[in-house]
C-alpha cells in the first residue's frame, strides 16, 4: 500500500509492506528512488509514523536529489519494455526450466515471469518458480544458475551450507557465476 510522508516541507511517496514473518521494521531506498517501509504485520500506524519522524533527516538527505519525474518516465519505459518482452522470455525460461529439472530430478509448480526489480528469481513453499523478465537475455550460463538456484529451492528453501552443497553439486563454479550475475544485476536490474 503506498503512503505519504511530509519531510523538511517535501512530500515523499512510500510503499508500505505489512508482512506476518517481519520482526522488526526495516526502511529501504532504492537506487532507483523507491522508498520501502517493512513492518510487522501487526504494527499500528502510529508506531510506523514514530519510525519515519525518527530517520526523517537520512530518509530527506537520501531523496532530495532524486527526480521523482525522470523515474517515473523510465519505469513505464520499463513496463512497456516488459509488456512487450514477457511473452518470449516466458518461453525461453520455461523451456529451460522444464529441461534442467527433467535432467536433474526437480518437480515444480507453475512458472510465472515477473518485472521484478530486486531479484533475478525467487521459488515458493509451493513449489512455484518465479523469474524476472531480464533473465532470458542473460547468457545461457547465468540462466542455467539462476534456474538451477531456484531448483535447488524446491529441496532447501533457504541459503544453508545443504542448499550450497546441492547447488554446487549441479554447477560446480556457481561461485564465480554469483559474482558475474551480481555485475550484471548493477546495471541491468
Amino acid at each position: 500500500m503506498n503512503k505519504k510522508i511530509k519531510i523538511n516541507g517535501k512530500e515523499f511517496e512510500y510503499a508500505l509492506r505489512k508482512r506476518k514473518g517481519v520482526r522488526r521494521m526495516r526502511l529501504a531506498i532504492y537506487a532507483d528512488g523507491a522508498f520501502v517501509v517493512s513492518a510487522p504485520k501487526w504494527y499500528p500506524v502510529y508506531v510506523i509514523n514514530k519510525f519515519l519522524e525518527e530517520k526523517a533527516d537520512w530518509i530527506f538527505e537520501k531523496l532530495k536529489h532524486v527526480d521523482f519525474s525522470e523515474l517515473k518516465k523510465r519505469k513505464e519505459a520499463d513496463n512497456a519494455k516488459y509488456k512487450t518482452a514477457k511473452k518470449s522470455a516466458k518461453k525461453i525460461i520455461e523451456k529451460r526450466v522444464e529441461f534442467l529439472a527433467k535432467r536433474f530430478g526437480f518437480v515444480y509448480g507453475r512458472i510465472a515471469v515477473r518485472n521484478q526489480r530486486t531479484c533475478w528469481g525467487s521459488c515458493s513453499r509451493k513449489g512455484n518458480l518465479n523469474f524476472n523478465y531480464k533473465a532470458a537475455d542473460l547468457p545461457q550460463e547465468l540462466q542455467d544458475y539462476i534456474i538451477i538456484h531456484e531448483l535447488c529451492h524446491l529441496k532447501e528453501l533457504n541459503h544453508s551450507p545443504r542448499f550450497w552443497k546441492l547447488v554446487g553439486e549441479i554447477i560446480p563454479d556457481y561461485k564465480n557465476l554469483r559474482k558475474i550475475l551480481r555485475e550484471f544485476k548493477t546495471i541491468n536490474l
